[in-house]
């Protein structure tokens, strides 16, 4: 497939993953900041920003698949990754199944399917029988803004990922890994950040306080000097002030 992407700067790889309905330019600040001191490179994922349409409706192991052969393709190899919300996702994926990944800054990291509730399963119920009657008129009005405004394959595409629960592909991962959140992230809440830091042995949680979703770029130079001193630690190492900063939110 065409790659879609943006490479700028020189050194170590770094690569970043944007979240679902956006592209590479929601990293903007990120890119402009990081590209003094990495090679870093930007992608869209097929069905988002410049890239080609998704062929066929697909999972996040294909995405990762994916993202694999365009590392490859691209000559990046071992890069430190930093990824949002959908984007953490495919690096979770990635992640677990081995060393295509060096050092991981999840933000807003997607990837924890909730506890079902009572009202959850009625609006299925209610959903499927709507949906045998009149499909147009259910596929109108259940799901999610986000949900009703994709094309039909995307539509399939979306029901398969986000019903897929990451919690045993989190606890196959051995690589670094710093968990950003905002702490008003109603999307992907401190609550499924911290079942992340708890599946990723060694992992590490921000809380970047009065921030949402968007976190990155709702205050983005505090994250780019967060993400900067993670991305910068020896292999193996932390500073105890850093680590002390990075577990602010002790109550895991």
């Amino acid at each position: 497939m065409k790659l879609s992407y943006v490479r700028r700067g020189e050194g170590k790889d770094l690569v970043f993953l944007h979240g679902y309905l956006a592209s590479k330019e929601s990293f903007a600040p990120q890119i402009g900041y990081f590209s003094r001191y990495y090679r870093v490179t930007a992608l869209d994922f097929p069905g988002f920003g410049g890239a080609e349409p998704l062929p066929a409706a697909w999972s996040v192991s294909d995405y990762a698949d994916w993202t694999r052969d365009a590392l490859a393709a691209l000559g990046i190899a071992f890069p430190h990754v930093v990824a949002h919300s959908f984007g953490g996702r495919v690096a979770v994926k990635c992640l677990s199944r081995g060393e295509l990944f060096d050092r991981a800054v999840l933000t807003g990291c997607a990837g924890i399917v909730p506890r079902r509730t009572a009202g959850y399963r009625v609006r299925v119920v209610c959903y499927r029988a709507v949906r045998r009657l009149a499909p147009g008129f259910a596929e109108r009005h259940f799901g999610s803004r986000e949900y009703r405004t994709l094309p039909p394959l995307m539509r399939e595409s979306y029901k398969k990922i986000v019903n897929e629960d990451l919690r045993g592909d989190a606890a196959r991962i051995t690589r670094p890994v710093l968990f950003v959140c905002g702490s008003e992230d109603k999307e992907t809440p401190l609550s499924s950040q911290r079942v992340y830091v708890r599946a990723v042995r060694g992992s590490s949680l921000y809380v970047m306080e009065g921030c949402g979703h968007f976190a990155h770029l709702e205050d983005a130079l505090a994250f780019n000097v967060k993400t900067e001193e993670f991305l910068r630690w020896e292999s193996g190492r932390s500073s105890p002030t850093s680590r002390a900063a990075c577990l602010r939110d002790t109550s895991l």
